[in-house]
C-alpha cells in the first residue's frame, strides 16, 4: 500500500545536507517521519568538491532521520544542481504501421526512451527527458496523444543535461555513505513539487529557489515544464559582501544577514546601529543596519536581473500569470518578495513546502529552506510531469483488468465445461437410441 511505502530525499546543497524521510498518510498528504541535517563543507556552487567531507556530512544527516523515524535507511533521492546544468529544446519523432489501431503509453515512451540517446556535449549526461506539445500526423498542439489515431508522432523535448564528473561525485558520495540512489532530480524541479499549485503552473508560474551557493529557476505554462536554469549566485555570495563590506568575521556577517538584512535599504531605519563585538583586545564595530540592506540590495538586483534574463530568454514572460513564486533558504530574507515585484513587474510571493504537508514530528519542515528536501520525498510518490502519473495509472487498470480476466478462465473452469459438454452430447446419444 501507498501509505506503508517510505520515502527518503538526501538534498547535498551548499550550505546543508538534509535528509528527510516521509509517507504518504490516509488522506494522501506526505507525513515526515524524521529528518537529519549536517553543515556542508564539501560542496561548493552545487558541486562536490570533497569528496570525505559530503560522505561525512550524508552520514550524520541520514543517521538523524534514520534515529528520529526508527527505520534503516537504504536508499535515497538525490537532488542535483549547480552551474554545469544546461537545458535545450530538441524535437524527436517516431513512424508508426499504418494498420496500428491507436496511440499506446508504449508509443508515447518509445518516443522518450529515443530522445535520451541523443547527442549531448562531451563530458555531459542527460538526467531529464521532459516532452513539451506532441505532434500527430502534422496536427500540433497537442498533449496527450494517447488513444489518437496517427501514424507520424512527433514532439518538443525540454532537454537536461548535468556534468558527467559532477553526477559521478555525487554518487561516489552516496555509495561511500552506504546507500543507494534510486533518483537523480534537479533540484529545481523537485522544489516545484512541493510550493507550486497546480493552478499555477496551468496560469505560468516561474519558481526562484534561492539557496546557499546557487539560485535555481523553473518555467511552468499549461501545467508543462518549459525552461530550467541554474545561476551560480545565492546567498553565500551576499554574505561574502557583508564580510568585505562591514570587515567582520563571516559567521558575523552570517548572523547581520540573517537577523538584520533587508533587501531594500529604503524600508532600514537610517538611525539603527548593531554593536558587533570586536577582535582581541579590539572594541566593538558599530554597524549601520541601513549600510548593511544597501550591501544585500545590490548583490539581489544583480540575481533578479539574471532571472529576469532567463525568463526573457524563455519567451514565456508575459505568460506568466502566476509570476514568480520564490523559495530556498534566501526567500526568508525581509522585502525580498516586494524588490523582485519592483525589478521584474510580476506577482511574488515566498513558497512554503506546506500545500502537500500532513502531520509531521517537526513543523521547522514548513520552512521555505527545506522545499527541495520536501519536493525529493515527493518525487518518490508524484511523477515530474502529471502525464506519467496518468500512464502508470492506465498501465496499471490494464494490467488489473488482464489478471480479471485470467481469473475468470481458470483451468478447471475450463475442465468442469469440457465435463459438462460431454455429458450432454453421452446423454443426447442414449436418448436417441432409446427412442430409435
Amino acid at each position: 500500500m501507498e501509505n506503508e511505502k517510505l520515502i527518503v530525499g538526501l538534498d547535498i546543497g551548499t550550505t546543508k545536507i538534509c535528509a528527510i524521510v516521509g509517507r504518504k498518510n490516509e488522506y494522501g498528504k506526505l507525513e515526515v517521519l524524521g529528518m537529519g541535517k549536517a553543515v556542508s563543507d564539501g560542496v561548493d556552487r552545487g558541486v562536490v568538491t570533497n569528496i570525505d567531507k559530503t560522505v561525512h556530512a550524508i552520514q550524520k544527516a541520514v543517521e538523524e532521520a534514520s534515529e528520529m523515524a526508527d527505520v534503516e535507511i537504504a536508499e535515497v533521492i538525490v537532488g542535483i544542481a549547480g552551474q554545469h546544468i544546461q537545458s535545450k529544446i530538441q524535437s524527436g519523432s517516431i513512424m508508426r504501421q499504418p494498420t496500428e489501431d491507436e496511440i499506446t503509453v508504449e508509443d508515447v515512451r518509445r518516443l522518450s526512451s529515443e530522445m535520451e540517446n541523443i547527442l549531448v556535449p562531451p563530458g555531459n549526461r542527460i538526467i531529464h527527458v521532459m516532452p513539451q506539445a506532441y505532434t500527430v500526423d502534422y496536427e500540433g498542439g497537442i498533449k496527450d496523444p494517447v488513444g489518437m489515431s496517427g501514424t507520424k508522432l512527433e514532439a518538443d523535448f525540454h532537454i537536461i543535461t548535468a556534468q558527467t564528473t559532477a553526477i559521478n561525485n555525487i554518487n561516489r558520495c552516496v555509495r561511500r555513505a552506504d546507500l543507494t540512489s534510486k533518483q537523480l532530480i534537479l533540484e529545481p524541479l523537485a522544489s516545484s513539487l512541493s510550493v507550486l499549485s497546480d493552478e499555477e503552473k496551468e496560469a505560468g508560474v516561474c519558481l526562484v529557489d534561492i539557496g546557499g551557493g546557487t539560485t535555481d529557476i523553473a518555467i511552468f505554462y499549461e501545467n508543462i515544464i518549459r525552461h530550467t536554469a541554474v545561476i551560480p549566485l545565492g546567498g553565500n555570495i551576499i554574505t561574502k559582501d557583508i564580510k568585505e563590506g562591514c570587515m567582520v568575521m563571516h559567521n558575523q556577517a552570517e548572523l547581520l544577514k540573517t537577523r538584520f538584512g533587508k533587501a531594500i535599504a529604503e524600508e532600514a531605519n537610517p538611525n539603527e546601529i548593531v554593536s558587533i563585538p570586536g577582535l582581541r583586545n579590539r572594541p566593538p564595530k558599530e554597524i549601520s543596519i541601513r549600510n548593511l540592506a544597501s550591501i544585500i540590495q545590490a548583490r539581489m538586483e544583480e540575481i533578479i536581473e539574471i532571472v529576469q534574463n532567463e525568463i526573457y530568454q524563455s519567451g514565456h514572460y508575459k505568460k506568466l500569470a502566476g509570476g514568480i513564486v520564490i523559495t530556498g533558504g534566501g526567500s526568508q530574507l525581509q522585502c525580498v518578495s516586494q524588490l523582485f515585484e519592483y525589478l521584474t513587474g510580476l506577482d511574488t510571493r515566498i513558497g512554503y513546502p506546506n500545500e502537500h504537508l500532513g502531520k509531521s514530528v517537526l513543523e521547522e519542515v514548513k520552512s521555505p529552506m527545506y522545499a527541495t528536501s520536501v519536493g525529493l520525498v515527493l518525487a518518490g510518490f508524484k511523477a515530474l510531469d502529471d502525464r506519467e502519473d496518468s500512464y502508470n495509472k492506465r498501465i496499471a487498470n490494464g494490467s488489473s483488468a488482464l489478471k480479471q480476466t485470467k481469473k475468470e478462465i481458470n483451468p478447471k473452469d475450463i475442465w468442469r465445461s469440457i465435463g459438462n459438454k460431454l455429458k450432454s452430447i453421452i446423454h443426447d446419444d442414449i436418448g436417441e437410441d432409446l427412442n430409435y
